[in-house]
């Protein structure tokens, strides 16, 4: 049986049409120094590159 990488899992969510979405990095703290525009951009998940999504996605054999 192939277990679920647990730290995958907690940082990667996958959409119903198979793309991995993360979150911005950077954006738990110091956020009075970042502009409006930086932060409202972080605020928004962003797509997983192809290139990276395809080991991560072996890493979530259930899908998550």
């Amino acid at each position: 049986m192939q277990k679920t990488k647990k730290s995958v899992a907690k940082r990667f969510k996958l959409t119903s049409t198979g793309k991995l979405m993360r979150r911005t990095p950077g954006f738990r703290h110091l956020l009075a120094a970042k502009s409006t525009k930086q932060k409202r951009r972080a605020s928004r998940d962003k797509l997983v590159a192809e290139g990276h999504a395809k080991p991560l996605k072996r890493c979530l054999p259930f899908g998550l």
